[in-house]
């Protein structure tokens, strides 16, 4: 896989922060934990996490383990830092 290739995959993580930051629980990326009690600010709060986790685990490819090295190489990598950006700032917001 290239680093594009492996950016353009982690774009999802990105999507899913956005809409969630600005949807909330009627984000279509969100599915309730148990679904009695619908979407809560903790299936939220964890699909934010779990996509910033996500984003910071590629930005850190240093090429070894097959991984393209993604940490030094010289792509605009600006909307996956401001995603993770974002996701802290919602998380510091709805935790």
């Amino acid at each position: 896989m290239t680093v594009n290739e492996c950016l353009a995959a982690a774009t999802d993580s990105v999507t899913i922060i956005n809409d969630i930051n600005s949807k909330g629980k009627a984000s279509e990326y969100v599915m309730a934990s148990d679904y009695s009690k619908g979407v809560t600010q903790a299936d939220l709060n964890a699909k934010v996490r779990a996509s910033i986790e996500h984003l910071t685990l590629i930005l850190e490819y240093d090429g070894s383990r097959g991984n393209p090295n993604i940490k030094d190489a010289t792509v605009d990598k600006s909307s996956y830092t401001t995603a993770i950006t974002t996701g802290n700032t919602y998380l510091s917001k709805n935790s």
